[in-house]
């Protein structure tokens, strides 16, 4: 077997597993630990992988979608799965929280056109336009300083509005959520300030993510799985994210 044929399969199984050992890739191209070493070596330098003690893990993206409103139409059948699944956790006369996320916009389109009496408090500007459709939803606006890409706020004003809330459930939007280490990100720090208020203050919350964000990183991270009640997503993730979501209490939900 040629090295860059080897070094393809390497990496496929990365892709598939998300990590791979030393040892076992000794013993299934039959070479020696220091021929993989080189190899992992190797596509490390190319930024394929990321070494670690016996092995190499998979690399996870940062894909630097800073604007809300650029990635609205990004993953829009995911986005409808997760809503579908998130508002079947809301009751009658529930207050809600949406905070910014395009997952949240169309939890906002799906609630729009249900008959339920709820409170939602929002600090997107597009989440209140649509909600304001729908004159059974009382809408609360969570005002401060607009954010850098203008699509809604953040700030000591929103923040202080925030404390003042007792949310029966909250749904918060995430740019990447990195199960085994047990954190939630997200790019801007007064972003991430905003969610983890909401999430300290609301009696449930859950986070509302893609799954291929269950592979990606923000630059901040905003709170840990064990603070959830849950994690909404589209898929279900790989059997050892499913473990290590189970051991912090964090119950996956589905469509």
């Amino acid at each position: 077997m040629f090295l860059e044929e080897r070094q393809e399969i390497i990496l496929s199984m990365l892709a598939r597993d998300g990590k791979v050992r030393v040892r076992d890739l000794s013993e299934k191209f039959k070479v020696t630990e220091d021929c993989i070493r080189k190899d992992l070596g190797a596509l490390e330098k190319k930024g394929k992988l990321k070494r670690t003690y016996g092995g190499a893990v998979r690399i996870r993206e940062n894909s630097h979608m800073l604007e809300v409103s650029k990635h609205r139409n990004t993953d829009v059948e995911a986005k409808q799965r997760i809503a579908q699944a998130a508002v079947k956790l809301i009751h009658e006369r529930d207050m809600v929280f949406l905070d910014i996320s395009t997952s949240n916009l169309a939890i906002a389109e799906l609630l729009v056109k249900m008959d339920q009496d709820i409170t939602v408090v929002t600090n997107m500007i597009d989440i209140l336009v649509v909600l304001a459709r729908n004159p059974k939803i009382r809408v609360v606006f969570a005002g401060g300083k607009i954010n850098k890409s203008r699509d809604g706020f953040w700030g000591g004003m929103t923040l202080d509005f925030i404390s003042r809330l007792k949310p029966d459930i909250a749904f918060v939007g995430a740019v990447g959520v990195d199960v085994k280490e047990n954190s939630v990100s997200t790019y801007d720090i007064d972003d991430g300030i905003n969610k983890a208020a909401i999430i300290r203050h609301s009696k449930k919350a859950y986070v509302v993510a893609e799954a291929r964000k269950l592979s990606t990183d923000g630059n901040y991270n905003y709170t840990t799985l064990d603070t959830l009640s849950g994690l909404i997503t589209d898929t279900l993730p790989a059997q050892d994210i499913q473990e290590a979501a189970d051991s912090y209490g964090v119950e996956i939900i589905l469509p």
